[in-house]
């Protein structure tokens, strides 16, 4: 199998979320700003929300909606599994709240005097 038909075999989606988790946990390593790391939290966020639905989704399935002109029975063996789709609205909704804690610790730390820089927070006694 040469690499072409490897790439071929690749969901893109699934890449996409990868690669956002890895730039993510870049950020985070790399830098030493604290709202540059909420910021790579975020998109690490983002990135195992991608995995996530693409690992749920399954091709030529419709969405997991019932209404009154569908039979129940035969209706699961057309639609996707919803429960990673909820895993991830409600991922989404944590991860809004993570975040804007940790824009308001950041906020505050540097209102207080340190910076914005985790550096000089070395020798901090919490």
């Amino acid at each position: 199998m040469n690499a072409l038909e490897v790439l071929a075999k690749i969901n893109p989606v699934a890449a996409s979320g990868a690669v956002l988790v890895l730039v993510g946990l870049w950020g985070v390593m790399a830098k030493p700003n604290l709202f540059k790391i909420a910021v790579a939290f975020s998109v690490m966020e983002t990135g195992v929300n991608l995995v996530i639905l693409s690992v749920g989704y399954i091709r030529g399935r419709t969405a997991p909606i019932l209404d009154s002109a569908a039979d129940a029975a035969s209706a699961s063996a057309r639609m996707t599994d919803p429960v990673p789709q909820a895993l991830v609205l409600t991922a989404i909704v944590i991860g809004l709240a993570v975040t804007a804690l940790m824009l308001s610790y950041a906020v505050r730390l540097k209102a207080g005097g340190g910076g914005s820089s985790i550096e000089s927070y070395g020798e901090e006694k919490w």
